[in-house]
């Protein structure tokens, strides 16, 4: 991409699984670093049988297929009609049960409860102060300080989980993820960060080098950008 364009997985100590041949088309955000790590972090959560799961910015699909195919009943839900209809495609083109939806994540799934979330919203600072509404740029980009769509999903997480439900949730370093921890906390959550991942940056982050070093988001010279996963669950 995109976001940090990564040539290999991040360095976790765990070994990825086998990632199934996915439809990307031009505009959709195709899995990288941040898609694995997340992934990573679901391999963890256990899930009971017809377990209710939500992915919200689903891209291709990757991670609502892999829930999927665990067994879970799966919402997927994205912006981007391309993004729609890749992943209803994939889901197709794998045999597995999706229901993917258009448009915004929490007015979509209005009144429905999740027993787990999983979240890789746009989080790359971004000089513009409103999101994009076209382009491959909804996939990253998320206002000055990248946090225009976590703290949305911070806000609305208590009332899209069960008691006892998980938000698993990807983002950069550079969006303060001790501010995500504490907002979630505040929501009524216990949350923490529980997966990191250094990936070397790419094309966008490069092209607004100037810009973020102005900000205050990265230190002169950076070339490697943190990834977390964080996880919160509803008392």
């Amino acid at each position: 991409m995109s976001r940090t364009a990564p040539t290999t997985a991040p360095t976790t100590g765990r070994t990825a699984r086998a990632r199934p041949r996915l439809l990307a088309p031009p505009g959709v955000y195709r899995p990288q670093a941040d898609t694995r790590l997340l992934d990573e972090a679901l391999a963890r959560e256990e899930l009971r049988p017809a377990a209710a799961v939500m992915e919200i910015g689903t891209g291709t699909g990757v991670l609502a297929l892999h829930a999927a195919g665990r067994g879970a009943r799966v919402t997927a839900v994205d912006v981007s009609w391309p993004a729609v209809i890749a992943t209803y495609l994939n889901a197709l083109r794998h045999r597995l049960p999706l229901r993917v939806l258009h448009g915004d994540f929490a007015l979509r799934t209005r009144g429905r409860r999740f027993d787990l979330v999983l979240a890789n919203p746009p989080y790359v600072p971004s000089p513009a102060a409103r999101l994009p509404t076209r382009g491959a740029e909804r996939a990253w980009d998320a206002g000055p300080t990248g946090r225009l769509i976590i703290d949305r999903i911070c806000a609305t997480a208590a009332a899209l989980l069960r008691p006892g439900g998980v938000l698993l949730m990807v983002h950069s370093g550079m969006c303060g993820p001790r501010t995500t921890v504490r907002r979630l906390e505040r929501a009524g959550l216990d949350a923490r960060v529980v997966l990191h991942a250094s990936v070397p940056w790419g094309p966008v982050l490069r092209a607004r080098r100037a810009w973020l070093e102005g900000q205050g988001l990265a230190v002169e010279g950076a070339e490697w950008e943190e990834l977390v996963v964080i996880r919160a669950q509803r008392r």
